[in-house]
C-alpha cells in the first residue's frame, strides 16, 4: 500500500472545504483533507512525507484541447519558428537553413510556427532556401502551409489538384499553376504521409508529456488524435502498455467533413474505443473541423469578409442533416462531439445541429464541445448554455497583439475584431466554461498567464509581445479561471467524478505554484513558477 502526506497551502476547489493543509493519499487516491496533524496521523509513521512549505497546491491542471503528436514532433522532429512571434522572413530562412544544415540526411523538411500577414509568399520564397528537397512551411495555427516546388511535385499537388479542391484551398498562380499556398483540406491528406516511423510516433507522445508535465499538467484531451497519422492512436495504446503513459489522456477521433456515413464513422470510432481504450488514454469523442481560420480567410463567418466581398469563408463540414446524425449517433455511444469552430456562422450552424439532435435524443447532457469561438453572435452564448454544449475558449489569443489584430480588423472590421474571444459571456450565460490552449498550434502553453489575460486580456509585461487589451467586458475573476482549468474540463470528460478537485476519493493529481492564484497581486500571477506536478499521488516533475 502507497502511503503520502502532502502538506502545503491547498486550494482544492471543493466548495465544500475550499482550503486546507493537509493531503492524505492512498493507493493514488484521496483518502483525507484537511489538517495535517490528523492527515499525519491516519497514514502512520511509515509514510511518505511531501511537504511544500508556504507553495501553494492546486488541482492537477487539464488541458482541454491540444495535440499530443504534433506538439511532439514540433519539440525534437521540425524547425521551430515559433520562437519568433512577429513575421520575420530574413529570420525564419535563417531558421531553415540551420535545421537543414543540422539534418543533412532527412527526406523532407517541415518547418512550424509561421505567422502569416499581408506579405504574400510563394514557392519561391522557399525555393531560395532549399532548392533540392521538399521543403514546407507550416503556419503557426497549423491551417496553411507553404510549399517549395519539390514539396508540390512531392505531394502531387498541381493543376488538377488544385481545381479538384478548389483555388481558396490550393492557390494558384496567373498560369493556373499551384503557387505554393495550400490550405486546409488538402494539408489532412498531404501530413500523414510525411517520411515518420511507428517509433517516430511515439517518441512525440513521449515528448509531449514532458512537455505537459512541466507546464503542469495532470491530464490532457488530444482533439483529433490521427491528425498526424492514423498510427497515433496504436502508439498511445503501446505506451500505454509498456507503462510508460504516466499523464492521461481524454481523445477524440477525427471523422472528415460532411462523411458519406456518420453512423458508421460513429461505429469506427467505438470499435477503436473498445480495442483501444484503458486507463491513461480513453477514447471519449469525435473531432471535426467545421471551418478554418481568420487569417487564412477559411473561417466561416455569417457576414463576407470585407477584404473579399461575395465570399464569406469556408464551409468545411456544412451539411445540417449530416451532422445531427453524427451527433444522435455519437450520443448513443456515449460520445461527444467536439468542434473546431472559428468563425460566427460556424458556431450557428453547429448549434442549430445540436438542438435538433437533442429533439431526437432528448439528451441535454451530451456536452459537445465548440473549441476556439473567435466570434460569436449574442444570441449564441443563451444557446450553447441551454443545450449544455461546452465552449473551449484561450484566453492568451484574447490580446490585440500587433500585425494579428490589425490583420482581423482589415478582414471584418474593428467592430467585430473588438468583440473576438469571448469569456465572460459564456459564463454569464450559465455555461460549462474551459480554457484550452491548442498547444502547439499556438505555442502559448502557459497556466500562469491564462490567469492573468483572462483577467487582464492582454499579455503580462516583459514576454515579448506588442499588445494591447481587447474588450475588458469579457474579463473574468481568477476563480473562475481556475475552475476553467480543472473541474470544468473534468465535465467535459464526464471525469467530474474522479477528477478536477482535491476531494475524498478522486484521483492524486496535484499541481504545486509559489503563487497564490486566486489572491496574489497580478503582476506576481505572472511570474509564478511551478514546483512539482503530482500524479496518482507521486511526484512525476520537480523543478
Amino acid at each position: 500500500m502507497q502511503k503520502t502526506v502532502i502538506l502545503g497551502n491547498i486550494i482544492t476547489v471543493d466548495e465544500r472545504r475550499p482550503f486546507a493543509k493537509a493531503a492524505f493519499v492512498k493507493d493514488g487516491v484521496f483518502a483525507y483533507i484537511g489538517d495535517a496533524g490528523e492527515a499525519k496521523k491516519l497514514a502512520g509513521a511509515d509514510a511518505k512525507i511531501l511537504d511544500y512549505g508556504e507553495n501553494f497546491i492546486y488541482p492537477g491542471f487539464l488541458e482541454a484541447h491540444a495535440h499530443g503528436a504534433l506538439a511532439g514532433e514540433r519539440a525534437i522532429g521540425q524547425a521551430n519558428l515559433s520562437q519568433v512571434r512577429v513575421t520575420d522572413y530574413d529570420k525564419y530562412r535563417e531558421i531553415i537553413k540551420d535545421y537543414i544544415a543540422k539534418n543533412p540526411d532527412k527526406e523532407v523538411y517541415v518547418a512550424a510556427g509561421w505567422i502569416q500577414n499581408e506579405e504574400y509568399k510563394t514557392k519561391a520564397y522557399l525555393d531560395e532556401i532549399c532548392p533540392d528537397k521538399p521543403l514546407m512551411m507550416n503556419t503557426i495555427d497549423g491551417h496553411s502551409m507553404l510549399f517549395n516546388t519539390k514539396a508540390l511535385e512531392w505531394a502531387g499537388i498541381d493543376a488538377e489538384y488544385a481545381k479538384k479542391y478548389g483555388y481558396d484551398q490550393v492557390h494558384v498562380d496567373k498560369n493556373g499553376e499551384p503557387d505554393g499556398y495550400v490550405c486546409e483540406g488538402p494539408l489532412y491528406e498531404i501530413v500523414p504521409k510525411l517520411p515518420r516511423s511507428f517509433d517516430d510516433f511515439k517518441n512525440f507522445l513521449l515528448a509531449w508529456q514532458d512537455i505537459a508535465i512541466q507546464n503542469g499538467f495532470t491530464a490532457v484531451a488530444d482533439a483529433g488524435v490521427e491528425l498526424l497519422h492514423p498510427s497515433v492512436t496504436q502508439a498511445y495504446h503501446e505506451l500505454e502498455e509498456e507503462g510508460k503513459l504516466k499523464m492521461r489522456t481524454y481523445a477524440f477521433m477525427m471523422v472528415p467533413p460532411n462523411p458519406e456515413s456518420p453512423k458508421a464513422e460513429v461505429a469506427r470510432i467505438a470499435a477503436d474505443r473498445a480495442k483501444y481504450s484503458n486507463e491513461y488514454f480513453h477514447v471519449v469523442g469525435v473531432k471535426a473541423f467545421l471551418d478554418g481560420v481568420i487569417e487564412a480567410h477559411t473561417g466561416w463567418q455569417i457576414d463576407d469578409y470585407l477584404d473579399t466581398p461575395g465570399y464569406h469563408g469556408l464551409e468545411r463540414f456544412n451539411d445540417h442533416d449530416k451532422m445531427v446524425e453524427l451527433i444522435v449517433a455519437a450520443d448513443a455511444e456515449g460520445l461527444s462531439v467536439h468542434v473546431h469552430s472559428i468563425g460566427n456562422g460556424a458556431t450557428k450552424f453547429m448549434l442549430d445541429c445540436i438542438e435538433d439532435a437533442e429533439k431526437i435524443t432528448g439528451d441535454m447532457d451530451q456536452r459537445n464541445i465548440l473549441a476556439h469561438l473567435q466570434f460569436v453572435r449574442e444570441e449564441d452564448f443563451q444557446r450553447m448554455a441551454k443545450t449544455g454544449s461546452v465552449p473551449a475558449v484561450f484566453t492568451l489569443w484574447c490580446p490585440k497583439e500587433a500585425n494579428i489584430y490589425e490583420q482581423e480588423v482589415r478582414y471584418v472590421g474593428e467592430e467585430l475584431a473588438e468583440k473576438g474571444y469571448p469569456v465572460k459571456s459564456f459564463y454569464d450565460a450559465g455555461a460549462n466554461v474551459v480554457f484550452h490552449s491548442d498547444y502547439p498550434v499556438s505555442p502559448l502553453f502557459d497556466i500562469k498567464n491564462s490567469f492573468y489575460a483572462a483577467e487582464a486580456r492582454n499579455f503580462p509585461k516583459g514576454i515579448g509581445k506588442v499588445a494591447q487589451p481587447r474588450n475588458m467586458e469579457e474579463a473574468i475573476t481568477r476563480e473562475q479561471s481556475l475552475r476553467a482549468m480543472t473541474i470544468n474540463v473534468a465535465r467535459q470528460w464526464r471525469e467530474e467524478s474522479r477528477l478536477g478537485s482535491i476531494e475524498f476519493g478522486k484521483i492524486a493529481n496535484m499541481t504545486v505554484f509559489d503563487c497564490d492564484f486566486l489572491h496574489d497581486d497580478l503582476d506576481k500571477v505572472a511570474k509564478a513558477k511551478i514546483i512539482a506536478t503530482i500524479i496518482d499521488g507521486e511526484e512525476v516533475y520537480k523543478a
